[in-house]
């Protein structure tokens, strides 16, 4: 009975090829958007999954308690590592990140690359278990000269030369040996890195960090322990152990899982509050949609074509077929159906696939050997054969044979109500795609007009080392560049741009609270400051060269500092910062916005101090093409700086990183949201499809009788844009919803106002109304004779 069933299964989509292409063609595309959507879900869930011991590694996350409020950072204690490991029964090993040694130069003979190098512990190797292609963990980091690569990186510097015991030089400094290979890391893990070197090579090259205190927090910690029961009694114990050290410290250190980092990484007053997982839910929740779109789409296409299908039913159980044998008949063809789509969709899968790990800028693959990949393939097509063909089975096998081989008239309007139920639910889905994706779109438009404070366009930095990081020679390099016309201005600041930089509690100024405990920025500039970065001067004077006190006991403070301090003449007050001698505030610059999208500013000083900064910030001649001023530029350092390559980096374009999720929101939500409005329209065809064969006679009676073409199309467009207007009016108040809680992550954002939710509607009407028209328009068109010439 099975093969018979599969043969008329294959027939009936031979016959009607037409409907056979679109409705499979939906499903496919629905299953396609699917699978991509799921495969980066899973892309992001499994970061760092790929460690042995995941369960039982740990970061120590630091709380830092301001005003009553908690601010929750990784940064940690250098003294904490080795206190948690000697105190705390419960931990198996610790080991500590520096957070300062990262994009060294490595060189060998004439290969030179800036490579991300970590100084950790050598018990990081013990933590995690990289597989290691030479070396060992045990030998790899144990002396201050070894260094372990990665294998693509060994393959930069060394080509086909095995690179075990060669020699690199480190920052044109000092030569270190390679004592292990590994393999390269997966993209989805969160510590990356293309060489690691110890914690003594590190303690050598900083040797004023082993006499940090307990207040100073200078790296990362990871703790792994003896097993996940220790949790509860070893967290307790890291809680106490800064506070046992230090009485007076604002410091409180607590575990949290390594795996969760990359997902729940985002705190808000010491308690996870999320993170990227909520874009992963998102994304997780864009694919049921579209895939549960397609298959209504499918319902509905399939139960349009209940006339066609009514005889067969009436004969089939006129000759004895059951009910129940019928149901099993649609849902096999639903099946066939379902796995010609499982079929396409991947093959769409793959065409797809380059294109949007070109987007995302990651390399999400299929793994072919993975038996739960193709058990998500088979389980995809089984779901959705049966989600998609249960509602046609039940509906097509209910038919009395009585009354079909007299003339089919339907089923009644509950069947009917059940197909409008189901079109009203998709286009509110699509609806609520369309508006979150226009008001995504213009957040992210909103944040890249909005003025940062800055001028980013022909700003450029450089990284200050060998021959730059004497201030005679970098001083030579600058007047000359300014000479030969390819920049205007420079400065040095204290890191890259657009990252965040330092913070300090122990400042204080006339009228503080005793009881204030608020931490503020600063940063390391030099001279020129504002004219290169473009920030306006609000009150007072930019450091000059013409006060030698400038270099001393002088400050800039932005507004924000200003406001935070509450005063109303601020140039000329005198403040305190630690144990530096007296400050005074020269100036007040403009607030700009240069570390995270749509965040306000911090409060902010600035000091001048040229010998701690590590860029320098160039501002490009307006008077001649970019490209000639940044060959100069590599030409007079390669003269000047000969060991280091001139690598220089747009401002503009780091600025545009702190976009990137936004924008990668944004693209994804118009792109399955279009996908998502395109089955719709599928679905609502279907519907037309139904509605126009069940008044068939009907329209042939009233033309008969003397109605017009624009009348009948009016009639029958009615009752659709009727379900489109019920959808909008569903879909609005969730989208509003969903969008006002997105926007809770902005300080600076866009007013929700009507006209996204007015286009949203607009768009439904128009694409609906051109869906139904298209066949309305042929079923008014008809001969009424063919329609009723048997009546």
């Amino acid at each position: 009975m099975f093969f018979i069933n599969l043969k008329i299964a294959f027939r009936n989509l031979w016959k009607h090829k037409g409907f056979s292409a679109i409705n499979i063609g939906g499903l496919a595309i629905g299953m396609a958007c699917c699978l991509i959507l799921l495969l980066y879900v899973n892309y992001e869930w499994s970061y760092d999954k790929q460690f042995k011991d995941i369960d039982r590694i740990y970061y120590s996350e630091i709380n830092l308690n301001v005003n009553g409020k908690l601010i929750t950072t990784q940064a940690n204690p250098n003294k904490l590592a080795a206190a948690a490991q000697q105190s705390l029964p419960g931990v198996e090993s610790t080991a500590r990140i520096a957070f300062s040694s990262s994009d060294k130069l490595f060189s060998h003979d004439e290969n030179r690359f800036k490579l991300n190098a970590l100084s950790v512990d050598p018990s990081f190797l013990r933590i995690f278990d990289y597989t290691f292609i030479s070396g060992s963990a045990e030998t790899a980091l144990n002396t201050p000269e070894g260094v372990l690569l990665t294998a693509s990186t060994a393959k930069k510097l060394f080509g086909a030369v095995n690179p075990m015991g060669q020699l690199v030089k480190w920052n044109n400094k000092r030569f270190l040996k390679v004592t292990a290979v590994v393999a390269d890391l997966p993209d989805n893990q969160s510590i990356k890195y293309d060489a690691l070197t110890s914690w003594s090579f590190f303690d050598s090259e900083n040797p004023d960090d082993k006499n940090n205190g307990w207040g100073s927090i200078t790296c990362a910690t990871l703790i792994k322990l003896k097993d996940k029961r220790f949790f509860e009694s070893t967290d307790l114990g890291l809680r106490r152990l800064i506070k046992e050290n230090e009485k007076d410290t604002q410091l409180e250190a607590f575990l949290f899982p390594f795996s969760k980092q990359h997902l729940y990484g985002e705190f808000e007053n010491g308690k996870s509050i999320g993170g990227k997982i909520d874009q992963v839910r998102l994304f997780a929740f864009l694919a049921f949609c579209v895939l549960l779109i397609a298959s209504i789409n499918y319902m509905n296409l399939s139960t349009a074509r209940s006339e066609k299908r009514a005889r067969e039913v009436g004969v089939r159980k006129a000759l004895g077929s059951s009910r129940k044998t019928l149901m099993g008949q649609f849902i096999l063809e639903s099946m066939l159906f379902s796995s010609i789509a499982i079929l396409l969709a991947f093959t769409l899968l793959e065409l797809a696939l380059p294109y949007f790990n070109n987007l995302l800028g990651i390399s999400i693959g299929i793994a072919y050997n993975n038996v739960l990949f193709w058990l998500t393939l088979l389980g995809m097509a089984l779901i959705t054969g049966l989600l998609a063909g249960s509602y046609p089975a039940f509906y097509l096998s209910s038919f009395m044979p009585v009354k079909v081989l007299k003339g089919f008239n339907g089923s009644g309007r509950s069947s009917l109500s059940i197909r409008k139920i189901l079109v009203v639910l998709q286009f509110s889905l699509s609806i609520c795609m369309i508006v979150c994706a226009i008001i995504v779109y213009s957040q992210i438009q909103f944040i890249k007009q909005k003025p940062l404070g800055f001028a980013q366009d022909n700003l450029v930095q450089l990284d200050l080392e060998g021959e730059l990081e004497k201030p005679e020679k970098l001083k030579f390099f600058k007047d000359e560049l300014i000479r030969s016309g390819a920049i205007s201005s420079a400065t040095e600041f204290a890191q890259s741009f657009s990252s965040s930089g330092s913070i300090t509690g122990n400042f204080s100024w006339p009228g503080k609270d005793a009881n204030d405990k608020s931490i503020v920025s600063y940063r390391s500039v030099g001279f020129d400051f504002t004219n290169t970065v473009g920030v306006k001067v609000l009150a007072g004077r930019d450091f000059s060269r013409q006060f030698r006190a400038d270099t001393a006991t002088s400050l800039l403070v932005n507004q924000s500092m200003v406001k935070h301090m509450g005063l109303k003449n601020p140039v000329g007050t005198v403040v305190h910062w630690g144990e530096n001698p007296p400050l005074t505030i020269i100036g007040v610059v403009d607030d700009y916005y240069n570390e995270k999208a749509g965040k306000a500013a911090q409060p902010t000083f600035f000091f001048n101090n040229a010998s701690i900064t590590h860029v320098l910030l160039m501002r490009l001649s307006a008077n001649q093409a970019a490209s000639l001023s940044i060959d100069r530029i590599k030409e007079v350092n390669k003269q000047l700086n000969p060991g280091y390559p001139g690598e220089l980096t747009f401002v503009s374009s780091r600025m545009e990183e702190h976009l990137k999720t936004e924008h990668l929101l944004s693209v994804l939500s118009n792109l399955f949201g279009g996908f998502a409005i395109f089955i719709s329209c599928l679905g609502l065809l279907g519907l037309a499809l139904y509605m126009a064969e069940q008044r068939k006679k009907e329209i042939s009676i009233r033309k008969v009788l003397g109605a017009d073409l624009r009348s009948i199309l009016i009639l029958l467009n009615l009752d659709f844009m009727k379900l489109v207007l019920l959808s909008n009016i569903i879909a609005f108040p969730v989208a509003f919803v969903l969008i006002q809680k997105w926007l809770k992550n902005y300080d600076y954002k866009i007013a929700i106002g009507a006209w996204p939710f007015l286009i949203a509607g607009l768009l439904s009407l128009v694409i609906a109304g051109l869906t139904v028209s298209l066949q309305s328009f042929k079923v008014a068109k008809a001969n009424a004779v063919d329609a009723l010439k048997y009546e």
